[in-house]
């Protein structure tokens, strides 16, 4: 059995080197074997401690392995294995790219358990390699199955989204102009993964000045913003290819058709398979009912099929984020459904449609989620079902006997009573519908119907904002 290292030998517990190999550097914990030496230059019985000591080692939990540098023999023989081919804690062969001791890690080190460690396979905040295959990816923060891990691009079975599941997230956005100005004041939004969001607010409220920021067109004044997961405008270049936009309405070529301004966008793609490239223009005009209109110069289209070809350039590729501003602008009624029937079909693909408009029934029809901007500022968000049941409604009681029935409601604690030609409102009360039909019809009031009109969208939003809304196109 091979003895430790002591001051004889040359080497000191945690600082010397080993009779039989050379110093080993500063290293971490051995493997589970008996007899271990945690200390640099380790021998344990049946390993050998050598080859180059590499900044920070870890023990695999076999035995007759060899813990040094950052490879692992099988038979206790120091290497230097194929591009630094490390072992993790349980076993299994993992690479690390120019790592020493991480199992995953990019010119990092980490001990055993790979706490607080670069590269480590459990490691907390450690930063993840590049074969990642839970969750990461290149530069992936939080390793393999690192806590708060932030992706950045897709590994295989991974995610590159934040934490939160969150596509687009802002923290204290604000844009105010040269002039004085400010457009954006202090927006925190957040856009779940796989939501149709609906990004609402009068017109002047902020909402393309947002959008702008968001796809990196202008900067910020202060504040934050991500997109899939990454800063913008700093990672507008990764981050584009993988989102499809229509911002202020189309720049299209007048003289050209739609076809041929289809294939310009495309052909701007540096990521687009030219061989493949007429299939998918023919698919994105197909999609959006332009096919017949195809061969037709741009300038001589309606607003409403300019707007139609906008949306099929933002469709030529597979999208993760699909933002529209505005997309109904000069559609027919047909026109309208058909953009709710797209969007729909997009999101059950899997798409986040990031929708902007100010005309609410079109929103309440497809969201799944909302905000509301009013003069910059972000007024409420979330689910459409949850802004809609936290508005009261309006209790209506039907009868001939106006003036009766307004009088027993207000004894019975009903306020803003409101009579109308042939009915009376006022708001829910906290008692029992049926008590309140029994008292009136006790009280002589012949009651034609009571029932409680929940409120719209509109009814709901200009509550918030005070401002009106559009409800048509």
């Amino acid at each position: 059995m091979a003895e430790p290292s002591t001051a004889r030998d040359g080497g000191q517990h945690g600082g010397g080197t080993d009779a039989d190999g050379p110093a080993a550097g500063p290293g971490a914990r051995g493997g589970t074997g008996r007899h271990r030496q945690e200390a640099r230059g380790t021998t344990a019985e049946g390993e050998a401690a050598g080859g180059s000591g590499g900044a920070g080692t870890t023990g695999a939990t076999g035995r007759h392995r060899q813990v040094a540098g950052g490879a692992v023999g099988e038979d206790g023989t120091a290497g230097t294995a194929r591009r630094s081919e490390a072992t993790d804690a349980t076993g299994r062969d993992r690479t690390g790219r120019s790592g020493t001791g991480g199992a995953t890690g990019r010119d990092g080190t980490g001990n055993a358990a790979g706490r607080s460690g670069t590269g480590g396979v459990t490691g907390r905040d450690g930063v993840g390699g590049v074969t990642g295959r839970g969750r990461g990816g290149r530069r992936a923060v939080g390793g393999v199955v690192g806590r708060r891990a932030v992706g950045g691009a897709r590994g295989r079975g991974g995610s590159d989204g934040p934490a939160d599941g969150a596509v687009i997230a802002t923290r204290a956005l604000t844009k105010r102009y040269r002039s004085g100005q400010l457009a954006v004041d202090r927006l925190d939004l957040t856009v779940p993964a796989g939501s149709v969001f609906g990004f609402l607010g009068p017109n002047g409220s902020g909402k393309t000045t947002t959008i702008r920021m968001l796809m990196g067109l202008i900067e910020p004044t202060s504040g934050t913003a991500q997109v899939l997961g990454r800063p913008m405008p700093r990672a507008v270049r990764t981050v584009l290819p993988q989102v499809g936009a229509l911002i202020e309405g189309p720049a299209l070529y007048g003289f050209l058709s739609g076809r041929d301004n289809l294939l310009r966008y495309d052909s701007a793609d540096p990521t687009a398979d030219p061989r493949t490239r007429r299939l998918r223009v023919a698919a994105a005009l197909d999609r959006v009912g332009l096919t017949a209109a195809a061969g037709k110069r741009a300038k001589a289209y309606s607003l409403g099929m300019k707007q139609r070809l906008g949306i099929a350039a933002a469709l030529l590729r597979p999208r993760r984020l699909l933002v529209l501003d505005e997309p109904t602008n000069g559609l027919d009624p047909q026109g309208m459904r058909e953009i709710r029937s797209l969007v729909r079909e997009l999101a059950s693909d899997g798409t986040t449609v990031f929708l902007s408009s100010h005309l609410l029934d079109e929103i309440e029809q497809v969201c799944t989620h909302a905000a509301v901007m009013a003069q910059g500022r972000l007024i409420t968000q979330g689910p459409v079902a949850g802004l809609l049941a936290g508005a009261r409604g309006r209790l209506v009681v039907t009868t001939p006997d106006q003036a009766d029935a307004a009088r027993v409601l207000k004894e019975m604690g009903v306020g803003d009573i409101v009579v109308e030609e042939d009915r009376v409102t006022g708001e829910v009360p906290r008692r029992d519908l049926a008590e309140i039909t029994s008292t009136l019809v006790l009280m002589n009031v012949r009651v034609r119907g009571l029932t409680v009109e929940r409120p719209s969208l509109e009814d709901t939003f200009v509550a918030l904002t005070g401002e009106g809304f559009d409800v048509a196109g």
